[in-house]
């Protein structure tokens, strides 16, 4: 008598949740390393370098590995405009306004980016609104303006940096909606480092007009911030951002930024030593 004995395969790992996971700890940690650096470099010069360091690593890598350059004159547009609106207005517009407010407001600010995002999503990509949408939205949006209100009155953030920081974040929304509305070709290696080259080209003329290369410190601390920001941020930050993007759709994928307000408070507690306060507690 035989037996049959049936062996099923173990069951592949998903690994969409790690790769969410780990977007998220990049992004947050960006605000206050980013506030480190600042300290020994403008912002405009610190993120050109930034974009050209990110920008020049992942061509040379495509190159190097031989990807396909099947970029058409549209997508070439569409990369810039993404590369000046997710880099060179997002975070020059972001870095500006955290010269005078704290690396957690700021990440607390751009988490926000899921309200604009739902609402233009459903007006230019056709996504679906929901009730339970709605209310999520209006929760996360009403957190975000009672830090805001209490931070300001109490004089802990400047007013200005904060007038930045919401530029910063509706550049950010643009980017976002024209990623998904034209889906430029051209892979996640090639497309990133035309988007970093672009928004470093874009900043050069303003960072070297409007500031001076002698403000610059050299110190360990703003060489290593440097390369966690180009290398980690830029490079494996901006790579899981659009896989995310790509796979989940814009509305989803936006909603994981309300995950950054309490760790990028937490980061700028550790790094930093930026006070959190129990109206920070209650509006995350």
């Amino acid at each position: 008598m035989r037996l049959a004995v049936r062996v099923s395969a173990p069951s592949a790992v998903d690994p969409l949740p790690l790769l969410i996971a780990a977007f998220c700890l990049l992004w947050s940690s960006a605000f206050a390393v980013a506030k480190l650096a600042l300290a020994d470099c403008p912002p405009l010069l610190l993120l050109t370098a930034r974009f050209l360091l990110a920008g020049g690593i992942m061509l040379g890598t495509a190159a190097v590995y031989g990807a396909p350059w099947r970029l058409a004159r549209r997508d070439v547009i569409a990369l810039v405009l993404l590369g000046v609106a997710n880099n060179a207005l997002y975070l020059g517009l972001n870095y500006v306004g955290m010269r005078s407010i704290s690396a957690g407001l700021s990440a607390l600010i751009v988490s926000a980016n899921p309200v604009l995002t739902a609402v233009l999503a459903a007006v230019f990509l056709g996504e679906r609104m929901t009730w339970r949408k709605v209310a999520g939205l209006a929760l996360g949006v009403g957190g975000v303006a009672f830090i805001v209100e209490s931070r300001i009155t109490s004089g802990l953030d400047s007013p200005i940096g904060v007038a930045f920081t919401v530029a910063a974040l509706v550049a950010l929304v643009g980017g976002t909606i024209l990623f998904k509305r034209f889906a430029p070709k051209g892979g996640l290696w090639i497309g990133n480092g035309v988007q970093n080259l672009a928004g470093g080209l874009a900043l050069m003329p303003f960072a070297f007009g409007f500031e001076s290369v002698g403000d610059v410190v050299p110190s360990w601390r703003l060489l290593v911030a440097l390369a966690y920001l180009a290398l980690l941020v830029s490079v494996l930050g901006f790579l899981l951002w659009f896989h995310v993007l790509t796979v989940i759709g814009a509305t989803a994928a936006s909603a994981y930024h309300f995950l950054m307000p309490p760790l990028g408070m937490l980061f700028g507690w550790l790094l930093l030593g930026e006070h959190v306060s129990w109206p920070d507690l209650v509006g995350i």
